[in-house]
């Protein structure tokens, strides 16, 4: 399955003359390995595909291509674990993951008379279907299972009525007893979009901008709260 930055795989050329590219803005020694000319080549398409591109594929090329988003195509599928993916599942991830239509033209089944994006934004958005809530609950299941192989005391929505009074309370999607000197962690998971248009022109331009927006939103709205309550906030965000 081709990636969506081009490579050109070259030959060893021993005792080869390289010459300085202006075009490519390269002063190559004879010596350089093949393997640093070959990531100055793919930086370089890179640098290409991404100034000709629109804001909203400008912030889809900076998510694919930050550190672990391609995780997912190294994983060994395994059903038993979860892990694994039908030729129909597969096939829309790569084609969003490409840049290509995955809408077909049609409407949101959910949604009267929206059409689909041809990015996916709104199929993978959309909040009247489960699949938003799916998502985040999958991730919120995958941080407290990582908590419980670490031997730590775990607690997934926790948080509510805390106060005897009900005030100040922050219902946490996973709470970890004994996170730092004593004090309990919550965090509270925060799944974001870099196409979401609110933040659409920061993520076309700074990659994970729409992870760090929610972050800051939700300390914003919860620190004190948490402090209350003698919490640290933890909100990663996807």
């Amino acid at each position: 399955m081709p990636d969506c930055k081009l490579s050109l795989r070259l030959k060893p050329m021993h005792g080869f003359k390289v010459q300085p590219s202006p075009k490519l803005g390269l002063a190559l020694m004879p010596d350089e390995a093949q393997k640093a000319l070959s990531a100055k080549i793919d930086d370089f398409q890179f640098n290409q595909l991404f100034n000709s591109s629109s804001l909203a594929d400008r912030a889809r090329l900076l998510s694919i291509t930050s550190p672990h988003a391609s995780s997912w195509l190294s994983v060994v599928p395994s059903e038993g674990l979860g892990l694994h993916l039908n030729p129909d599942q597969f096939q829309v991830a790569i084609k969003w993951w490409l840049g290509l239509d995955t809408s077909g033209g049609s409407l949101c089944s959910l949604c009267p008379d929206t059409v689909l994006d041809p990015l996916g934004h709104h199929a993978s958005t959309c909040k009247r279907g489960r699949d938003a809530v799916f998502r985040h609950n999958r991730l919120r299941d995958v941080v407290a299972e990582s908590c419980r192989l670490a031997h730590l005391s775990v607690k997934v929505e926790a948080g509510n009525n805390l106060t005897p009074d009900h005030s100040h309370t922050r219902p946490a999607d996973v709470l970890v007893q004994n996170w730092s000197r004593g004090r309990p962690a919550a965090f509270d998971i925060c799944v974001t979009s870099p196409l979401n248009t609110l933040t659409l022109s920061e993520a076309g331009v700074c990659a994970g901008a729409a992870a760090q927006a929610g972050e800051v939103r939700k300390h914003s709205a919860n620190d004190d709260k948490c402090g209350d309550l003698g919490s640290v906030l933890c909100p990663p965000g996807d």
